[in-house]
């Protein structure tokens, strides 16, 4: 009880009452639990979950593997991603290149937000490669990649539906003197 007696509540609070809270959560793993879903999805008959935010470890050594192509850095980061061994399941279960490379576009979204069916991820992955065509031999992956981000970078700019810049100051107006009547 407050002065005069009467029963204390938030400054806040309008007169309506506190609303109810949800069953309390003990710790934050079990609340980090309820807020990121922990839904998992099948992927060539191994169970993944899917993710939900972007791992702090894969973030981390993504700028430390960023050029690396070892079998076991790829095993990492998508371990890190996946949870578990799934790299070598999915080998085994024989997962192409192509399928990679969507789950992977696929869980990339999901992990930071963008919820995407497969459709939508290989879709991505098929519009990129396209986009991008082979690298002449002898490029490595840096360079194909700042290509590819001049490339996206250009066709961005290219399709905006704004005016464009002029190229030079000559004038492109008709000569004509009379009207074609």
């Amino acid at each position: 009880m407050g002065r005069h007696g009467q029963p204390l509540r938030p400054e806040h609070d309008s007169g309506q009452g506190m609303t109810a809270r949800k069953t309390p959560v003990d710790s934050f793993d079990a609340f980090w639990a309820e807020v990121s879903g922990g839904a998992t999805e099948t992927i060539r008959s191994i169970e993944v979950k899917v993710p939900t935010d972007v791992p702090l470890a894969l973030e981390m050594r993504l700028k430390d593997l960023q050029d690396s192509e070892s079998e076991d850095d790829i095993r990492e980061l998508v371990s890190i991603l996946f949870g578990g061994d799934v790299l070598d399941q999915w080998r085994d279960a024989g997962m192409g290149l192509l399928e990679f490379k969507t789950v992977l576009a696929w869980g990339m979204a999901h992990a930071t937000g963008t919820k995407v069916t497969f459709r939508e991820a290989y879709d991505m992955v098929v519009a990129e490669e396209a986009g991008e065509g082979k690298a002449p031999s002898g490029q490595n992956r840096a360079t194909r990649r700042t290509a590819a981000k001049k490339t996206a970078a250009s066709a961005r700019s290219a399709s905006t539906g704004g005016r464009s810049n002029p190229t030079s100051r000559a004038s492109t107006a008709s000569k004509r003197t009379t009207s074609r009547g």
